[in-house]
């Protein structure tokens, strides 16, 4: 098993950061990619300053953080993907889109080359169909913030080969993470589980058993939950939360996994959590709190 020196990220969004410092750190080389170059010098910044912090902290020495900066370049073509060993894409939740970026890298990449998705809940099966590969295409799914989170999350499609799980597998244990496996099924381990927790906490705010506040607080003083399930929301992003929802209930067909009418409410306005800087909560310094405002 050839072990995996290079790796391309696409998709320089809060995981895709995540994912490309954790490899530099772990000493790969890694090329971050992403359409947009403004967000992708905000990339490169925001990690930047994340790596400096490792160093302030002692997690990691001052020379392997200026090793890992150097082995970072940061780039606006898929092309410059032409020679790493493994591609993570880590873009936004949506099949067609992420098939589109796999059948582009088929026609760059090395023909040994692992392609990986970071999806939530999408097939791997039906995202191997995008390409010629479908033995070298395989679920990675960090948890966020990825630098940080313990776990990740592997998934084989129908015909992910022995060979590319276990380079994967490797991989992510070697940068300090703890493996656990999933079979290719909607959600997988951790979202479908995850999932219908949040959005029946959508449901009790909803409805008006309680409020924000103490839904968060009951979870957290209640069951142990270092954040509320209302307050994830917010960090995983509501239109994340949303699109999961829709892929689990679309999947299993079954009804518990339909989307509470409020996240979908709050989704449409725009209101998708810390990223947008209002989401079940506010995190801005501007105008007063949004009530929702279809209760029943």
């Amino acid at each position: 098993m050839a072990e995996i020196r290079s790796v391309g990220v696409v998709g320089a969004g809060q995981m895709g950061s995540g994912i490309a410092q954790l490899a530099a750190v772990n000493g790969v080389d890694v090329w971050l990619h992403d359409t947009d170059a403004e967000v992708l010098g905000r990339a490169q910044t925001s990690i930047s300053k994340n790596i400096q912090r490792q160093v302030s902290k002692g997690s990691i020495s001052q020379d392997n953080g200026a090793d890992a900066i150097r082995r970072l370049k940061f780039t606006t073509k898929l092309s410059d993907f032409h020679s790493v060993d493994l591609v993570i894409e880590a873009i936004v939740e949506s099949e067609d889109v992420k098939k589109g970026v796999f059948a582009q890298l088929e026609k760059i990449v090395k023909s040994s080359t692992i392609l990986a998705s970071n999806t939530s809940s999408i097939s791997i099966t039906r995202l191997a169909t995008a390409t010629s590969r479908p033995g070298q295409v395989i679920g990675m799914h960090f948890m966020n913030p990825p630098p940080i989170m313990k776990l990740v999350e592997i998934i084989r499609g129908a015909d992910t080969s022995d060979q590319t799980y276990d380079a994967v597998r490797c991989l992510a244990e070697r940068w300090g993470k703890t493996v656990i496996f999933s079979n290719d099924y909607p959600g997988f381990i951790v979202n479908r589980i995850l999932m219908p927790m949040i959005n029946e906490a959508f449901h009790t705010l909803h409805t008006g058993v309680a409020t924000k506040e103490d839904i968060d607080t009951g979870m957290k003083l209640g069951t142990g939950h270092p954040m509320g399930p209302l307050e994830l929301a917010d960090f995983i992003g509501l239109d994340v939360c949303l699109s999961i929802l829709k892929v689990l209930h679309a999947g299993l067909g079954d009804n518990r996994y339909a989307p509470c009418p409020l996240l979908v409410q709050y989704v449409d306005a725009g209101r998708l959590g810390r990223k947008r800087g209002i989401g079940v909560y506010n995190y801005s310094t501007g105008p007063k709190e949004i009530k929702p405002v279809a209760q029943l």
